[in-house]
């Protein structure tokens, strides 16, 4: 593309940019990022050169974690206000550097001996950490106490390879949290393995000491009729309590219900709702215990200035109601959920904003993290009161 005016189709103005069209799309249904053209006929969106600047910039302000109310402000609003918004942003992200750090040395401990040699099946090569948080994202989602016992599988967690991915996933049949990894490395497949949550969280803790580790689920059972998965890394192997580096399933990966499925048969979503991920995680948290009512639109009693649209308000139990800055697509809603179901969905989210595309408000709502990670969740809402 040149100054000329000549414009570039989204492929090659997210190549230019530094952006996935899929990025772009997004920004252009928040109306951050507006195509400078789109054929009416194709739908086929295209961009021109004096939109380079503010694509670049706003790829920097994602990078950085600005959540995408903040990134507005930044890009469009009053310079002092963005500056106020810069130096919050870096107050928060020192913050939650030195938590972070404090965590991850109080996992390191001393390497024990290196793995012996192994045959290889299907194989994989991630990120250790990346892994590690894969399965803090999913296994809130698995099945505890009765349904776990009564069904063993849905007190697992998925590990599959298949199609050049790793995938992680859990489900109680009232909510769904599946995570993709794109490994380094990918062999054979496709492989599907259950772990049981506990040793699917064990895992974590080991892998989150790990650079890269190696995941290879092996193309046959073992004598109890159970599928096995290893893993190691060039420091140390997974030992899950037991000699060996194995961990066995608790089940038939058959058993565990199809979550491509649960995806595609869900209802196409008429409201899209992006927000602070930590903010909605506070304001639903801080409930204690009752059900949450999210409201967004024309159901929601206009402020002092009268002003709704811009705002998802949070309400339920003695607390008083909570607004927050928001970007709707769609009309107006209102729906309720468990804390104790949304609360773990938003807490393993990845980025500073989390997106909720709803059907209705008695269907299965998708809590995606915006623009980042592929983590994607399912959750059921409630009935009001």
């Amino acid at each position: 593309m040149d100054d000329d005016g000549e414009l570039l189709g989204i492929g090659a103005f997210a190549r230019r940019v530094g952006l996935t069209p899929s990025a772009l799309r997004f920004y252009d249904d928040c109306g951050v990022l507006r195509p400078d053209r789109v054929d009416v006929a194709t739908g086929y969106r295209r961009y021109a050169a004096r939109q380079v600047a503010r694509a670049a910039r706003l790829r920097q302000l994602r990078s950085a974690g600005l959540p995408l109310v903040d990134v507005e402000t930044v890009l469009d609003g009053p310079e002092d206000e963005a500056r106020n918004v810069l130096r919050a942003h870096l107050e928060r992200t020192r913050r939650a550097a030195d938590e972070a750090r404090a965590v991850a040395e109080g996992l390191l401990y001393e390497t024990p001996e290196g793995p012996a040699s192994r045959v290889r099946a299907a194989r994989a090569r991630v990120d250790g950490p990346e892994l590690a948080s894969a399965v803090r994202q999913v296994a809130p989602a698995a099945a505890v106490g009765a349904a776990a016992e009564e069904f063993p599988v849905l007190g697992s967690v998925l590990l599959e390879l298949a199609e050049g991915e790793v995938r992680l996933v859990a489900t109680d049949r009232y909510r769904l949290a599946v995570r993709g990894l794109r490994p380094e490395v990918f062999e054979g497949g496709p492989r599907r393995v259950l772990i049981a949550v506990a040793a699917a969280r064990r895992m974590a803790e080991w892998a989150v000491r790990q650079r890269a580790v190696e995941v290879e689920c092996s193309a046959v059972v073992d004598a109890s009729g159970v599928a096995r998965v290893r893993l190691w890394s060039g420091v140390e192997p997974w030992e899950p309590g037991a000699p060996g580096t194995e961990a066995a399933g608790v089940g038939e990966p058959g058993e565990f219900p199809d979550y491509r499925l649960m995806l595609t048969g869900l209802a196409d979503a008429r409201h899209r709702v992006i927000v602070d991920r930590a903010g909605l995680r506070d304001a639903v948290a801080d409930r204690g215990g009752a059900v949450v009512s999210l409201a967004f639109g024309a159901v929601v009693a206009p402020d002092a200035e009268g002003a709704t649209d811009g705002a998802l308000e949070v309400s339920g139990g003695e607390s008083d109601a909570v607004r927050l800055p928001a970007v709707r697509i769609g009309p107006g809603l209102r729906i309720a959920f468990d804390p104790a179901v949304l609360v773990p969905v938003l807490e393993a989210g990845v980025g500073p904003d989390v997106l909720l595309e709803i059907a209705s408000a008695d269907q299965p709502v998708v809590v995606r993290s915006a623009d980042q990670g592929s983590f994607t969740a399912v959750v059921m809402p409630v009935r009001g009161r």
